[in-house]
C-alpha cells in the first residue's frame, strides 16, 4: 500500500473531494483523520471507511479558526507522535459567489472566495508545518481549479482565490522543501459528482436556458478525451502525490484539466 502508516488530516472531508481523497487515503493504508465544520457529514465518511477495514477518526473543526486548527492538530500528534499529510479541500458554497458580472459585485462578494480559500489553505499548511519541521519530513497539498490558469466569466473572486492557492504552494516549497517537507496541489476539470460543476452550472442555465446535459457535454467538448474526470481518478493522483514514490514533485501544482488547460 502506497501511504501505509501513514498519518494524514484531511480539511473539508465531508464534501465530495475531501472524502474521495480520505477514502482513498486510507485504502492505500493511511491512519486518516477526518474534519469539516460540520460533525454529521465527517462521521459518515469515517463510519465508510472504517465499515471498510480503513481507519478514521471524524472531528468538527473550522478551518478558518486557527485555534480550532491548532488543537485539532495537536490531538493527532499526541495520538499518533506525528503528522506526514495535510490535504486541504475546503470549499465554500458558490451559490453567493458566481453567477454574477465583476462589474455588478460589491467588495464583500468578490473578496469572500479569497479570504476564505487562501487563509484557510495558509493556515492548516502552517501549523502542520511546525509539526512537520521537526521531522524534516511530510506532505502539505491542496487542490484548485482551472480558474486558476484561464479567464472564465460569472466567478467573482473565485478564479483570484484559486490563483493565489497555487503562489502559495510554490512559496511554501520554496522555504519547506529545504527542511524535507514537500508542497503540491492539484488542480482537476471539473466533475459532476461534486457540488460545485452543479453550482457553476445554474447561474449559466438561465442564462442560456442550457440543460444539465448540455452544460456536462460542453465542458467535456473542451477536455482531450472529450470527457470529464471522475473523483476516483483525481483521488488516485493524490494518493501518488501524497506519497514516498513522488519524492521528486514540489512546489507545483498538478494539472489534472485532461487537455482543456495547457501547460
Amino acid at each position: 500500500m502506497m501511504l501505509k502508516d501513514k498519518v494524514a488530516v484531511i480539511y473539508g472531508a465531508g464534501g465530495a473531494i475531501g472524502s474521495a481523497v480520505a477514502r482513498a487515503f486510507a485504502r492505500e493504508g493511511a491512519e486518516v483523520f477526518l474534519t469539516g465544520r460540520l460533525q454529521a457529514p465527517v462521521e459518515a465518511v469515517a463510519k465508510d471507511i472504517v465499515s471498510a477495514g480503513g481507519s478514521a477518526e471524524a472531528a468538527e473543526v473550522d478551518a478558518l479558526d486557527e485555534q480550532a486548527v491548532d488543537r485539532h492538530l495537536q490531538s493527532v500528534i499526541d495520538q499518533t507522535g506525528r503528522v506526514d499529510i495535510s490535504f486541504n479541500a475546503v470549499g465554500i458554497p458558490n451559490a453567493q459567489i458566481v453567477g454574477f458580472p465583476l462589474a455588478e459585485l460589491d467588495t464583500g462578494q468578490f473578496s469572500l472566495p479569497i479570504t476564505a480559500y487562501v487563509t484557510s489553505y495558509f493556515l492548516t499548511a502552517r501549523l502542520a508545518a511546525r509539526h512537520m519541521i521537526p521531522n524534516s519530513s511530510g506532505v502539505i497539498m491542496t487542490v484548485t481549479a482551472l480558474h486558476s490558469r484561464t479567464g472564465l466569466p460569472l466567478v467573482g473572486g473565485y478564479g483570484p482565490a484559486q490563483a493565489a492557492k497555487e503562489a502559495l504552494t510554490r512559496d511554501l516549497s520554496a522555504e519547506l522543501a529545504p527542511q524535507g517537507i514537500r508542497v503540491v496541489g492539484l488542480r482537476p476539470q471539473g466533475m459532476p459528482e461534486t457540488r460545485t460543476i452543479k453550482e457553476a452550472f445554474e447561474p449559466r442555465a438561465k442564462a442560456t436556458g442550457m440543460t444539465w446535459e448540455q452544460w456536462r457535454e460542453l465542458l467535456a467538448s473542451r477536455t482531450h478525451p472529450r470527457r470529464l474526470m471522475t473523483l476516483a481518478e483525481m483521488a488516485d493522483v493524490a494518493v501518488f502525490m501524497a506519497s514516498d514514490k513522488a519524492s521528486g514533485m514540489t512546489g507545483t501544482t498538478v494539472n489534472l484539466t485532461m487537455g482543456s488547460l495547457d501547460d
